[in-house]
């Protein structure tokens, strides 16, 4: 399948050449307008940009056949992400190329404004030599408090480490008790965490639940005097305006910071003109190695996406990954073939959709797993394009809950890597389908119902559940062989109930998809109860 790319900011050439390299056509169309870009988006399978396009909702609005937003950096503000995963765009950023710069960059404010070094340097290069006036405080020895233990946070702490600094950190969502083999201790209370720290360095995606981080109270209250405030990840962490207040207060020593609440800061801004404060215009990730990183980067996570499937760097993934070792790769196959049967049980609206894996492999991925299955079961009701992507805001947005659930031990009878999936509907009706992969990594159902079996789904399919009564395995066949369709494989199995009636489940396969009038032949038959064709993948895909 040939594929297209439309690159919408300035890339380092390096990137360019890797889209080259990689066979895939690409256009670049720099400086577009919302209107231009919104026109030009739907004949391009991906869109790369950096900072400078903007690709909001109305951009978004007919994507066509845009499937991933690839952004050069760290930073999503330009990109409308619920619009994006409402629409099944996957959006992917390149994080990881500019973690060693942003980290660098922190560091070196942190000394510069330890040693004074920018003020300085304008002090000599005015020619006066008052050299006590920038007497600085040494590192070694102090306690720097790491906001964030994320990729970038985690290499700053090691660096400092080496500095023979105390390093602590702050990450709720850290759930250990400490970090870098022991080295680094949590402390779950921010003020708590605010009181042991000399410094402070900031690294966290930020949102509201990191807004104002450091406000007015904690620096005038809970801060050391002699903190010094190094924000180098998101302006609005840090309250500026309460932050020139401690400053010029002396309620805290120092604030280097590279970031700001508004891009460029005002004019009038009140850190400007502070003699205890080091200002850069937000250049963390600004060197010739991150910028020719993330440019070749963006450009291989697209192409990796686009041929392969593989999700590196995703913003709005929620956890889903499909590029799984050979070993796992058939539980998600499992996984999507189950959801098609299950569609041909569970009738009405769906309320909850659980899928329950145990052994050692298939709960690695439950997410995905889920994921997989509920873009099968939603797929027939839906007139809007699904996929991994934005199927978890579809299901919630129709009240559909989702749930994943590890079980340390498999259903009675069984042994292995189990995946259930159950679909309950709104009328109370339920049913669930259990499998396996064998060591030929083929997907095996296991049960459907109460009906045990052992059965590879894939092709066309129809599934029969009908009266255990003499008479019908041979009127059906009977009836598929007058229409003239082949009944390549069949699967029956029984459930017989404690006042001794039985149903039964017969699962075909055939070599052609079955006519309507074959299937309203057989609905009318008094002994069949449900009747469902179903084309699944064929056993190789």
């Amino acid at each position: 399948m040939a594929f297209r790319i439309l690159v919408a900011d300035k890339l380092a050439e390096e990137g360019l050449d890797s889209l080259k390299k990689s066979g895939i056509e690409f256009d670049v169309k720099i400086g577009l307008k919302e209107d231009e870009l919104a026109a030009a988006v739907p004949a391009f399978d991906a869109l790369i940009v950096r900072s400078g396009a903007k690709v909001t909702a109305k951009v978004l609005q007919n994507p066509g056949k845009l499937k991933v937003i690839a952004r050069a950096g760290v930073g999503v503000d330009n990109i409308d992400l619920p619009a994006a995963t409402s629409k099944g765009i996957l959006v992917l950023n390149t994080a990881e190329a500019s973690t060693l710069s942003t980290a660098e960059h922190a560091l070196a404010l942190m000394m510069s404004l330890a040693r004074k070094i920018p003020q300085a340097h304008a002090h000599v290069a005015s020619g006066q030599w008052k050299r006590t006036q920038y007497q600085g405080t040494q590192l070694a020895g102090k306690t720097l408090g790491v906001v964030g233990l994320g990729r970038i946070g985690r290499t700053v702490a090691t660096r400092a480490l080496a500095l023979e600094m105390n390093v602590v950190g702050f990450d709720p969502f850290f759930s250990a008790d400490s970090a870098l083999d022991g080295k680094v201790k949590l402390v779950r209370d921010f003020d708590e965490f605010l009181s042991q720290i000399d410094v402070i360095t900031f690294h966290v995606p930020g949102g509201e639940q990191t807004r104002h981080l450091l406000n007015h109270d904690r620096l005038f209250n809970k801060a050391r005097p002699n903190l010094l405030v190094i924000n180098d990840s998101r302006g609005e962490v840090v309250d500026e305006y309460a932050l020139a207040e401690a400053l010029k207060a002396h309620k805290i020593a120092g604030a280097a910071i590279d970031v700001y609440a508004t891009e460029p800061p005002p004019k009038d801004h009140p850190l400007f003109g502070l003699d205890n404060v080091v200002l850069t215009p937000h250049l963390g990730a600004s060197t010739d190695e991150a910028q020719t990183a993330v440019s070749v980067e963006a450009c291989k996570y697209r192409v990796a996406y686009l041929t392969t499937g593989q999700i590196t760097g995703a913003v709005n993934a929620g956890g889903v990954k499909l590029d799984l070792p050979a070993d796992e790769a058939p539980f998600a196959k499992l996984a999507a073939r189950i959801g098609t049967l299950l569609t041909g049980y569970a009738e009405g609206g769906y309320k909850t959709i659980t899928l329950r894996a145990s052994g050692t492999r298939a709960p690695k991925h439950m997410k995905t797993l889920l994921r997989l299955a509920t873009v099968e079961l939603l797929k027939p009701h839906m007139d809007t394009p699904v996929n991994v992507i934005n199927v978890e805001h579809l299901a919630h947005s129709r009240g559909i809950e989702l749930v994943a659930v590890h079980e340390p031990n498999p259903p009675q009878g069984m042994v292995g890597d189990i995946v259930g999936i159950r679909a309950e509907t709104n009328n109370g009706d339920s049913h669930r389908i259990l499998g396996t992969v064998y060591a030929d990594g083929l997907p095996r159902v296991l049960r459907i119902d109460n009906f045990n079996m052992d059965m590879v789904p894939e092709g066309q399919m129809v599934l029969i559940v009908n009266k255990d009564q003499p008479g019908v395995i041979g009127t059906v066949g009977t009836a598929f062989g007058d229409a003239h369709v082949n009944i390549a494989d069949m699967v029956i199995s029984r459930d017989v109930q404690p006042d001794g009636s039985a149903t039964a489940l017969m699962v075909l396969k055939t070599d052609s998809t079955p006519p309507a009038t074959l299937l309203e032949q057989l609905r009318a038959r008094p002994n069949i109860l449900r009747i469902q064709p179903l084309q699944l993948p064929p056993r190789n895909e």
